[in-house]
């Protein structure tokens, strides 16, 4: 579909603007009663020369604990958490292990020892659903916990090749 002049600078506004793809597709049929694909949209916007600018994610836990440690300091590991021999975690930490041999019905399995020092088993099952079985039935960990042992278990099955 072509637009006209006034209709392009409409659309190079809403992207200075900041708009997403989508958000300008609803623009485009609400404002200007023009309906498209979402691929059309990309196609006018790639047409146009246009770059829509990315709205900055949300940090992820990873994210977040590489900016506190900061550059790695010499002779510091990087990876302390995956590397710790002993079962109890420092303060703060929570200690992902992975088992050889995952449980019965689970792509993979293992143990978690969170910053409390309160553990549980894990397991993530066929349809990739995460689970876990605390050790105390009244435990529940923290969010922080929750999403720093999240971050780990990810970096850990990455090195497995999940």
């Amino acid at each position: 579909m072509n637009l006209d002049e006034a209709q392009k600078q409409r659309v190079t506004e809403w992207i200075a603007q900041g708009l997403s793809l989508s958000e300008i597709q609803n623009r485009l049929a609400s404002d200007l009663g023009i309906r498209m694909t979402y691929m059309e949209v990309r196609f006018l916007i790639d047409d146009l020369k246009l770059k829509p600018r990315d709205k900055e994610r949300p940090k992820s836990p990873a994210d977040l604990k590489s900016d506190v440690k900061g550059t790695d300091a010499p002779g510091k590991n990087k990876d302390i958490l995956a590397n710790k021999q002993d079962d109890e975690p420092a303060a703060g930490n929570v200690s992902v292990k992975v088992d050889q041999i995952a449980r019965p019905g689970a792509l993979a399995s293992g143990q978690v020892t969170f910053s409390d020092g309160k553990s549980a088993d894990w397991y993530l099952d066929q349809y990739g659903r995460l689970g876990l079985v605390p050790k105390q039935k009244d435990h529940k960990p923290s969010e922080q916990d929750l999403m720093t042992f999240q971050a780990e278990l990810q970096t850990e099955l990455a090195k497995l090749g999940f």
